[in-house]
């Protein structure tokens, strides 16, 4: 029986994931646009074993400040096309996959199955999707809407865009394409599958103009946690990316998306949770905590309230008292499974405005640790062996000393313990990860229901 070890994902925001990483000394403020500052961290990761090389992204400037001069004090919103930077990446390595985020709500079905279908082809299988509906209207704006569409809207848009991409997928057999000269036949007829989907939100005929992906499918990512998020990522997502404050939290996650998989006829253990770290990681922990406190020193106080305005759902806020608690909060149709984190930890915590913003400007909801790489080892394994993650998405505060910092002392430590790998399993994402790989049509064999098919 091979022993169950902790899968990596290197989560990494161009100078860092503190709101005021890029105005620390070591950051390069313009890494958002810097592929030579990309390629480095992708070989510190590799270096360091990660599973997966994670780019986060959204398809407009989502902040919620009011003019030019408010804006100008976050800095931190340029970076590429992030599939365009991972097709460069590519072939700069040979073994970590390569996750990067694409809205359901704002591209069309085939464009995303064939752009991640090449991905796949270029790196020889260690692609990967978060799939995302995008949460804020300034998204919305830049594609012809003054609004996003409401939560409920943007997940059965979702559900379907599914179905078509997994079936754009499974356009040719694995074997379709034999390039035989002498019969004068470029692929087998009978390893050719066209789609002709109909459905509420798209008509695709397909096939696909790609070969079916050397994974199947590239791996499957989800991050909401939402009611609806939930649903469908136990019914599509092979990664699961949350935010969790304590073990508890943690633990009533895991248990319960792993119990949702079950009930779409899913191998629970197929589905690999990893929460958000967010480690200050010091030989020292009063080394940690001075670093951790140069870079809250760094907050603009504009900043810190544009960032809880976000985490909120894009309420106004304006006129909430700093030195106050929180408020009771109106629903939103941005993330509502990160309002009710950030609302939950401001009622378990006490904190005014004030404190809530200043404590969330390193993780963002996400979990905070900060040490010394034992202390980190320490969290990490407690989570890992009381069933509250599969592994975890590590977000450096900065970069690239941050990833440095982990890869050079934490993933020894996690060694040491037999918690991590020394070398890496597969050339593919999917068996590095310990997912199988799908056979064709495996998607379409899966009810659209938990309760059962539709």
């Amino acid at each position: 029986m091979t022993r169950r070890t902790l899968r990596l994902g290197a989560f990494l925001l161009a100078p860092g994931y503190h709101v005021a990483s890029w105005r620390h000394p070591t950051a390069r403020a313009n890494g958002g646009l810097d592929f030579a500052h990309y390629r480095e961290l992708l070989h510190t990761a590799e270096r360091g074993k990660f599973d997966m090389f994670f780019v986060a992204d959204g398809v407009g400037i989502r902040t919620p400040y009011n003019n030019a001069d408010e804006l100008s004090r976050w800095g931190r919103f340029l970076q590429f096309d992030p599939l365009t930077l991972l097709s460069a990446l590519a072939v700069h390595t040979t073994h970590i996959g390569l996750a990067a985020t694409a809205s359901t709500t704002y591209n069309e079905p085939f464009h995303i199955a064939r752009k991640f279908a090449s991905i796949d082809h270029l790196s020889a299988g260690r692609s990967a999707w978060n799939i995302v509906t995008s949460v804020t209207d300034a998204e919305a704006k830049n594609f012809n809407r003054d609004s996003q569409p409401d939560h409920a809207s943007r997940y059965h848009r979702a559900r379907e865009f599914m179905e078509v991409v997994t079936g754009l997928w499974d356009s040719w057999d694995d074997d379709a394409f034999g390039y035989d000269k002498e019969s004068g036949r470029y692929f087998d007829p009978d390893g050719l599958h066209v789609l002709d989907h109909k459905g509420e939100h798209f008509s695709v005929r397909g096939p696909l103009n790609v070969a079916r992906p050397p994974q199947g499918y590239p791996v499957l990512i989800q991050a909401g946690a939402s009611a609806d998020g939930q649903d469908f990522a136990a019914r599509w997502a092979e990664v699961v990316f949350t935010a969790a404050q304590t073990l508890e939290e943690g633990r009533t996650f895991y248990r319960g998306i792993k119990q949702q998989a079950a009930a779409y006829g899913r191998d629970a253990d197929q589905m690999k949770v990893m929460p958000g770290l967010f480690p200050v990681i010091g030989r020292t922990r009063a080394e940690a905590e001075d670093k951790y406190a140069v870079l809250q020193e760094l907050v603009d106080p504009v900043v810190g309230l544009g960032l809880l305005t976000q985490l909120l759902g894009d309420i106004d806020i304006s006129g909430f008292p700093l030195d106050e608690p929180l408020p009771e909060l109106p629903p939103t149709q941005g993330s509502t499974s990160r309002q009710q984190l950030v609302y939950d930890k401001a009622r378990r915590e006490g904190l005014t405005v004030r404190e809530l913003y200043q404590s969330l400007t390193g993780g963002r909801g996400h979990r905070v640790v900060i040490g010394t790489p034992q202390d980190v080892a320490d969290l990490m394994e407690e989570w890992f062996t009381g069933e509250a993650a599969d592994g975890f998405n590590v977000m450096p505060p900065v970069l690239p000393e941050g990833l440095d910092d982990f890869v050079d002392l934490v993933v020894p430590e996690l060694q040491r313990r037999g918690l991590f790998r020394t070398e890496y399993e597969s050339t593919t994402l999917r068996g590095n990860l310990g997912i199988d790989r799908p056979a064709r049509g495996a998607a379409a064999e899966l009810p659209l229901s938990s309760t059962g098919p539709s």
